[in-house]
């Protein structure tokens, strides 16, 4: 089990960029699979973007080119830069943990308490 927290959400306009970060805590990081989820009012999750244990990535394809999915694993930190955002971009971000490298949130059974990403127009 890993423990996870969010932060870097904020309130931007659009065409800003945000970097999120999440800290973990608890079992090894780096043999996790380590992906970032959003939830918009009114809409189920979606999947953003996930980085392998590998260093391997993948994207929804609303984010390529402007998201980018990083990880230190020296500092137990995943990292989700983003710009060139989007007032569809405004959800609760969260973080979440995988022992499999997978776009289903399902399986991912650690998540962060989320942050909220604001992009006005």
């Amino acid at each position: 089990q890993v423990q996870l927290v969010e932060s870097g959400g904020g309130l931007v306009q659009a065409g800003a960029s945000l970097r999120l970060s999440c800290a973990a805590s608890g079992r090894a990081f780096n043999a996790y699979t380590m992906g970032w989820f959003r939830q918009a009012p009114r809409k189920e999750r979606e999947f953003v973007a996930y980085i392998g244990r590998g260093g391997e990535t993948y994207y929804t394809d609303s984010v390529k080119g402007r998201f980018t999915i990083s990880r230190d694993n020296a500092k137990n930190t995943v990292y989700l830069q983003m710009n060139s955002l989007r007032p569809d971009d405004t959800a609760i971000y969260y973080c979440a943990a995988a022992l499999l490298a997978s776009a289903n949130s399902e399986s991912y059974a650690d998540w962060g308490q989320g942050t909220q990403v604001t992009v006005s127009s």
